[in-house]
C-alpha cells in the first residue's frame, strides 16, 4: 500500500482509539478529573506514567541529539533516568501519603500559607508551559511529515487534537489514553530499531548492535562512525566532553528537575495506597528503560544512515557527494516540512554536508571547492526520518509516525492536566472562590486547559531550541523552584512559610533571568541580551543546566530566611513527622 495512505490509516486508527477512550472514561467528578478516582493499578499507572514521561523529547528529539552530539548527549539519559530514582525514593510515597490532589496543595498546607500555594502555582505553570512548548514542537514535526505540510500547520492541527481529548477526559481519560499511547510509542520506537540494527550490524537488539561491528566494513560501528564524521570536520562521535562542570550541572538539573515535575508527581496521586506509589515508580522505570536503552543505538545508526546517504563516495571526490537532483524520496518529503533545507552555495548541484566551523577542515574544504555547509538538518526529524532513510517497509514508517504523535500528545495531555488542576483546584477552589460548586470547578479546569493549549501552541511556533532542549529548560525551572520546596517540606521541620516563599521566588527568578538573557525574553526571537555560546556562559554553564544552580539558591535562601524568622507551628512540625513515618504506609489519607 502507498505510504501516505497507510500513514493516514495507522495514525487515524490510533487517534480514533485515543479520542474514544477519552469519551468512554470522561471524568464526571473532581476526584476523577484530578486523580482518576485513585483507583489505578500500579502496573497500569506505571505504563501511563512512562507514556506521560516519554514525551516528544524522549521519542523524537533525544535520539536526534545523540545522533549529532554523540557522547555529550548522554546527559539526557543519565539525568532523566536518575531523576526517576530520586522521585521514587524521596518524594512519591510521602506525597501520596499526604493525600492531596496537587503539588501546590501540598506546599500550601505544609507551609500553612495561601501565598506559598499561589507561588507554587505560578512556578508550576511556568515549568509546565515551557515543557508543553517542547511537546508542541514535536507535534508539529510529526504532523508536518505525515500530512506533508509545513511544521507550523502541523503544530496547529496537533493543537486541535490535544484540545479535543485532554479537555474531555481529565486525569481518568488521560490515564487510559496514555496506556494505549505507551503501547503505540514503544512498538513504534523498537520495531524500526530492530530492523536497522539487523541491517547495519546483524544484531537483533540495538543495545548490542551499538557496540557490534558494522556489517559492510567489519569494523566496530562506533569506530566506523568516528571515522566518517571526523573526515568531514565534525568532532568524534565518542569524544569526551570538554566542559565537565557543565555536564555535571546539566545532569544534576535534569535529575532534580525530574523529581520536581508536577505532571509526573500527580500520577502518583492516582493509586490507592502509598506502597502502590513506590510500585508505580518501579514499573515506570521498567517501561522507560525499554526506550532509553534503545535510544543510543537509534541515534548512532540514524547518523550513520544519514552520512552514508549524503556522502556515498570518498570525501573530496567529484562524485563523492550526493547529487541534489538524485536525492531520495525521503529527502524530498522532509524538505516539504521546512525542517530539512539545501542551499547550493558553490553551484555544483551536489550536497556538501560538513562542519564549516572547523578551522582544521577549512583548508581541505577550500581545496575541494566547497563554499560552506549546504544542508540544514533539524535534529528533531532524525527518529521519524530514520526508517525512510533505511528504506524500511511502509508499515514501519507509518507506525513511527503514530508513535511520535503518541509520545508528544501523551505528555502534552499530562502537562495540561497539571496546569488546569493548579488553576481550578489551587487558585479558584483553594484560594479565591472556595464555595464554588464541583461543576463550576470542572468548568474552570477545562477553560484553563484550553487557554494553556493556545499559549503553548503560540510559543511552539517559535521554540527556543530543539524539543529536548526546550524540555531541559522546563526541568531546570522545576529543579530551581518546586523540587527544593518539596524536599524541605518533607524532610525539614525548620523551614517555615517565609523561607519556602522566598526560596521558590529566588530559585525560579534567578533561573528565568539566566535563561532569558541567552534565549530571549519570554522566548521572543531577537530579545536575547547575550550570545548563547559557551564563552559567554557563566563558568561555561549552559542555560539548560542552570536549574541546579537555581536549586542551590532556593535551598540557601529558604534556610537563611527560616533561620532568621519564627519556627513553624507545632502542628506543622508534627505533620512533617507523620508524613515520614512508615507506619500507616499501607493506606493513604484521602482528600
Amino acid at each position: 500500500m502507498e505510504l501516505q495512505t497507510l500513514t493516514y490509516i495507522v495514525v487515524g486508527a490510533s487517534f480514533a482509539l485515543y479520542i474514544g477512550i477519552a469519551f468512554w472514561a470522561r471524568a464526571s467528578t473532581t476526584g476523577e478529573f484530578y486523580a482518576a478516582g485513585r483507583g489505578i493499578h500500579p502496573v497500569a499507572n506505571g505504563m501511563a506514567t512512562a507514556a506521560d514521561w516519554m514525551s516528544a523529547a524522549s521519542f523524537i528529539s533525544m535520539a536526534g541529539l545523540i545522533a549529532f552530539n554523540g557522547y555529550g548527549a548522554s546527559v539526557f539519559l543519565m539525568g532523566w533516568t536518575g531523576g526517576y530514582v530520586l522521585l521514587a525514593m524521596l518524594l512519591a510515597p510521602y506525597l501520596r501519603k499526604f493525600g492531596k490532589f496537587t503539588v501546590p496543595e501540598f506546599i500550601g498546607d505544609r507551609f500553612y500559607s495561601s501565598t506559598a500555594r499561589i507561588v507554587a502555582v505560578a512556578c508550576l505553570i511556568i515549568c509546565s508551559i515551557t515543557y508543553v512548548i517542547g511537546q508542541m514542537k514535536g507535534v508539529g514535526v510529526a504532523f508536518s511529515r505525515f500530512l506533508e505540510v509545513d511544521a507550523s500547520t502541523g503544530l496547529l492541527i496537533g493543537t486541535g487534537i490535544v484540545f479535543l481529548y485532554a479537555v474531555q477526559g481529565g486525569m481518568k481519560g488521560i490515564t487510559y489514553t496514555q496506556i494505549a499511547q505507551y503501547c503505540v510509542l514503544i512498538l513504534a520506537y523498537t520495531v524500526p530499531a530492530v530492523f536497522i540494527s539487523m541491517e547495519l550490524t546483524g544484531n537483533v537488539l540495538p543495545q548490542l548492535g551499538l557496540f557490534g561491528d558494522h556489517a559492510a566494513s567489519g569494523t566496530p560501528l562506533l569506530t566506523k562512525l568516528d571515522l566518517i564524521v571526523t573526515d568531514l570536520g565534525f568532532n568524534e562521535y565518542t569524544a569526551d566532553t570538554t566542559n565537565r562542570l557543565n555536564m555535571f550541572m546539566y545532569t544534576l538539573s535534569l535529575m532534580i528537575g525530574t523529581a520536581g515535575l508536577p505532571h509526573v508527581i500527580i500520577r502518583f496521586f492516582t493509586v490507592p495506597k502509598v506502597s502502590d506509589a513506590r510500585w508505580t515508580a518501579g514499573w515506570s522505570l521498567v517501561f522507560i528503560a525499554i526506550l532509553y536503552t534503545t535510544a543510543p543505538g537509534v541515534g548512532a545508526m540514524a547518523r550513520m544512515n544519514l552520512m552514508d546517504t549524503i556522502q556515498p563516495g570518498a570525501v573530496g571526490a567529484v562524485d563523492g557527494n550526493l547529487e541534489y537532483e538524485a536525492r531520495p524520496d525521503w529527502f524530498k518529503n522532509w524538505e516539504t516540512t521546512g525542517l530539512l533545507k539545501f542551499e547550493d552555495k558553490n553551484g555544483d548541484g551536489r550536497i556538501q554536508y560538513y562542519n564549516d566551523k572547523s578551522d582544521a577542515f577549512k583548508t581541505k574544504a577550500d581545496e575541494f571547492g566547497w563554499k560552506g555547509n549546504e544542508l540544514s538538518v533539524d535534529r528533531d526529524i532524525m527518529v521519524l526520518a530514520n526508517p525512510e532513510i533505511a528504506k524500511l517497509p511502509n508499515w514501519v514508517i507509518a507506525l513511527v509516525a503514530a508513535g511520535g504523535l503518541a509520545a508528544a500528545l501523551s505528555t502534552a495531555a499530562g502537562l495540561l492536566m497539571a496546569i488546569s488542576s493548579a488553576v481550578s483546584h489551587d487558585l479558584m477552589k483553594g484560594t479565591f472562590t472556595p464555595n464554588i460548586s464541583e461543576k463550576k470547578e470542572l468548568l474552570y479546569a477545562r477553560v484553563s486547559m484550553g487557554v494553556a493549549i493556545c499559549i503553548a501552541a503560540y510559543l511552539g511556533l517559535n521554540p527556543p531550541g530543539f524539543a529536548a532542549q526546550v524540555v531541559a529548560l522546563a526541568f531546570g525551572l522545576a529543579a530551581s523552584s518546586i523540587f527544593p520546596a518539596l524536599m524541605m517540606g518533607i524532610f525539614s521541620k525548620r523551614i517555615n512559610s517565609k523561607g519556602a516563599i522566598f526560596g521558590m521566588l529566588a530559585g525560579i527568578l534567578s533561573t528565568l533571568l539566566y535563561i532569558f538573557m541567552y534565549k530571549g525574553w519570554f522566548f521572543i526571537p531577537g530579545t536575547a541580551m547575550l550570545a548563547n555560546t559557551t564563552d559567554n556562559h557563566f563558568m561555561g554553564i549552559a542555560p539548560e543546566a542552570f536549574g541546579a544552580i537555581g536549586a542551590m539558591i532556593n535551598f540557601a535562601v529558604a534556610y537563611a530566611v527560616s533561620s532568621a524568622t519564627e519556627e513553624p507551628p507545632q502542628e506543622i512540625q508534627d505533620l512533617v513527622e507523620s508524613i515520614r513515618i512508615p507506619k500507616g504506609s499501607g493506606a493513604a489519607i484521602d482528600h
